[in-house]
């Protein structure tokens, strides 16, 4: 970490309305059409931005099947929604999940700048691969590419989309009312990608917003995905913190492959998704959290269960016996997500029941008062687990409500968490560097050597 600026926490939270629980939306205080109510992810932006969180987030798929979790099957995509939510705040970062691997990068380097320059810097990109066999099929294919393969695509998809956010220096636009001069042609640059995969020409037909481009999330777990992460990512949006001692051994892994890839620690940084459920006693909070659990039907999560290997047909195994090994199925799935609860199924012996319930419903591990809350960030924190949290509250927008009214005025009070947003851009907030476009930068090496 860099010795020159103390560590600040960072705060996220889900914009999609529903809550955690894949069977929350039965619940009488959450709105059945969250996912598609415009109005519920503006309210949950406001409250985000209310307790001066960095960012709202966005998860998408571009695949539904009849055993889809049940508000999958019809939801707002991501930069429509985030489109305008930018025009409801002032501050709060916009981060929305786009596909690698069925995608064209120049479409997405657009979208992603229109939005980052509408919303005066604060866009940002969960830049994810796909891991369902349907997406192909939505997008003129048969079959999803293999793991490797995917992170290889995505590798060379990211640098086009970033070589395409640096067409245009930070002054191009002079827009000269006196001269005549809209802009200098001489700021412009052309991308000329032949790759592997993609043949992208360029220039981008957008210009730099104030935070240089939008930032990039990544979200693998496995091998290639901490890789690419280390090497191209602002943040990374990671797995549970179940297991602490994995989730540090995570996290100190990310931060040396970065310094491998001449980096700073800082540089990157780590978000895990957490539920969150806050009672005035230790006791409400349990209660609020069974209350929502009472709702998951085991047969919906097993369907939840099933989206994380490419929705294999679980029913073949008995509902109350301990789960066959499971062998390779979802390799090419979500692959890390699908190696952990196989995992949990081995070591604790659990039948297709308990591994369903423990998938769908989240763990409890963040329900309490809201001193214990704030005493377990903390912790996490301070021991260098996570650099902040995307909070998944467990019903919206109460829980979120909850969050920011009762646990983060304690963080802020220990000094973990800001009172005021630091700047007007989500970079800015982040703490991240400003990015110098590659193509000045070449221009500057090569006046260097000429010197």
């Amino acid at each position: 970490m860099s010795q020159t600026k103390k560590r600040q926490l960072r705060l996220a939270a889900f914009l999609s309305g529903i809550g955690a629980n894949v069977q929350a939306w039965r619940h009488p205080d959450t709105a059945s059409n969250s996912p598609v109510s415009i109005e519920a992810f503006i309210e949950a932006a406001r409250l985000a931005e209310k307790g001066k969180f960095d960012f709202g987030f966005i998860a998408d798929s571009t695949f539904i099947t009849r055993d889809s979790t049940p508000y999958f099957l019809s939801r707002l995509e991501p930069i429509t929604a985030l489109s305008a939510v930018a025009a409801t705040t002032t501050h709060l970062g916009l981060v929305g999940t786009m596909t690698t691997s069925f995608s064209e990068p120049f479409t997405t380097a657009r979208q992603l700048a229109s939005l980052d320059k509408l919303s005066g810097g604060r866009a940002a990109w969960n830049a994810v691969t796909g891991a369902l066999e349907g997406h192909a099929r939505n997008h003129g294919g048969e079959k999803l590419y293999e793991h490797s393969l995917r992170y290889r695509i995505a590798d060379e998809y990211i640098q086009v989309v970033k070589g395409l956010w640096d067409s245009w220096e930070d002054d191009a636009f002079v827009r000269n009312k006196q001269t005549g001069q809209y802009v200098d042609l001489d700021k412009m640059h052309t991308l000329n990608h032949k790759g592997e995969f993609f043949g992208v020409q360029g220039p981008l037909n957008m210009e730099r917003s104030p935070q240089g481009r939008p930032i990039v999330f990544q979200a693998g777990a496995s091998e290639e995905g901490r890789d690419l992460a280390a090497r191209e990512a602002d943040a990374i949006f990671s797995g549970s913190v179940e297991d602490v001692p994995a989730a540090k051994a995570y996290y100190q892994d990310i931060k040396r492959r970065a310094a491998a890839y001449g980096r700073a620690a800082d540089e990157i940084l780590i978000f895990p998704s957490i539920t969150v459920v806050v009672g005035d006693t230790e006791q409400e909070a349990r209660r609020k959290y069974d209350e929502v659990s009472q709702l998951l039907d085991v047969n919906v999560a097993i369907k939840y269960l099933s989206r994380y290997f490419s929705f294999f047909d679980f029913s073949q195994f008995p509902l109350d016996e301990p789960l066959p090994d499971l062998g390779d199925i979802g390799k090419d799935s979500f692959k890390s997500t699908a190696e952990h609860y196989k995992r949990k199924a081995r070591e604790n012996n659990w039948s297709l029941r308990q591994l369903a319930l423990y998938a769908s419903n989240p763990s409890d591990q963040f329900v309490g008062t809201p001193v214990q809350i704030a005493d377990r960030l903390q912790q996490l924190f301070e021991d260098e687990v996570v650099d902040g949290f995307i909070l998944h509250a467990y019903l919206q927008p109460r829980g979120l409500e909850d969050f920011v009214d009762k646990v983060v005025p304690l963080l802020q009070q220990r000094g973990l968490f800001r009172t005021e947003y630091e700047a007007a851009t989500l970079r800015g907030n982040l703490g991240l560097p400003y990015p110098v476009n590659r193509y000045v930068q070449q221009q500057d090496a090569t006046k260097a050597l000429a010197a």
